[in-house]
């Protein structure tokens, strides 16, 4: 019996790669010489198609797969696909939720103790000599601050009781109440920045949220407020970041994420209150081979006619 043919959009996990090797004809859409002679020779037979969520299907891919049915996305964010279009021609998205929690989260902590504690300027003042010269200066901590948390989801959710656990002050912003949560809710994100030491951006980038971290949000935390992003770049203003942390009308920032990766404002880059990071949330060995086991999960799920694992909610 012959095997399922599947397309793949993009590079995948070497993993996962490997599993779809064993298990289909891989048809890499991304390799192709001449991708729209690829797409008529195979794309009628095309029912499933493996990709990650940065990676768009518009709709001339679409059109040129007339029985996809599946599209299994490497990775929790999706939003560079366009999930209403997907549904209209009845496919189903699947994502890789719940497995990067704790990578994220353990990123998110790593950066807000590093920014606190100066740890990148203080490994300087030591690999420079100057330490014989003198001690450090003294840095603030987590331990007793007011931290914000920006969407409070699975991420959210575990960053919280990250935070609680360094016996931070716990509030969060979103588009309702968590009546099962202990922390504080505002339901105004400017308030709420205005009332913390802390802003963590972990919400999903959706026309709603894109550029909601605005000016106002960042004038609000103020000249010792600290805001870290673990989400997506288009969720912070970010010329107007720049600016504040230039200017000093902002304490600081962690950032993982950018509008333009992999193109950081260079301006960024010799300020001393800024901890930088190449969108590592979820690049450790384990939480990369745990999604690549999800989609691997999702895919043979669908082609065995039994329920999606991770369906993503049309």
């Amino acid at each position: 019996m012959s095997q399922p043919d599947i397309l793949t959009l993009g590079r995948l996990h070497p993993d996962l790669t490997a599993t779809l090797a064993t298990r289909y004809t891989v048809h890499p859409l991304w390799q192709a010489d001449d991708p729209a002679a690829l797409l008529a020779a195979v794309g009628p037979r095309i029912r499933a198609v493996a990709t990650t969520g940065h990676i768009p299907c518009p709709p001339e891919l679409l059109e040129a797969l007339p029985n996809l049915r599946l599209v299994a996305s490497f990775g929790v964010g999706y939003d560079a696909i366009d999930v209403p279009a997907l549904t209209a021609r009845g496919i189903t998205l699947t994502n890789t939720p719940d497995v990067l929690n704790d990578a994220v989260a353990e990123l998110t902590i790593g950066m807000m103790i590093a920014l606190a504690r100066e740890m990148p300027l203080a490994d300087r003042h030591v690999r420079e000599g100057r330490w014989p010269a003198g001690n450090y200066r003294l840095t603030s901590q987590l331990t007793g601050a007011r931290v914000g948390i920006l969407g409070l989801g699975r991420i959210g959710r575990r960053v919280a009781e990250l935070c609680a656990a360094f016996r931070m002050d716990v509030a969060y912003h979103g588009r309702h109440a968590q009546p099962d949560q202990p922390y504080r809710y505002y339901a105004d994100l400017v308030e709420m920045a205005g009332a913390v030491d802390w802003l963590v951006v972990i919400a999903p980038s959706t026309p709603a949220t894109v550029g909601m971290v605005d000016r106002r949000v960042l004038e609000a935390l103020g000249p010792t407020g600290r805001v870290v992003n673990v989400a997506r770049g288009n969720l912070i203003d970010e010329p107007a970041l720049v600016e504040l942390l230039t200017s000093g009308g902002l304490g600081g920032a962690a950032l993982d994420v950018f509008v333009d990766e992999p193109h950081v404002p260079a301006a960024l880059f010799d300020l001393p209150n800024v901890i930088l990071q190449p969108h590592q949330g979820s690049a450790t060995h384990i939480t990369r081979r745990a999604m690549a086991d999800l989609v691997a999960r999702n895919l043979e799920a669908f082609f065995a006619g039994q329920p999606l694992v991770t369906p993503v909610p049309a």
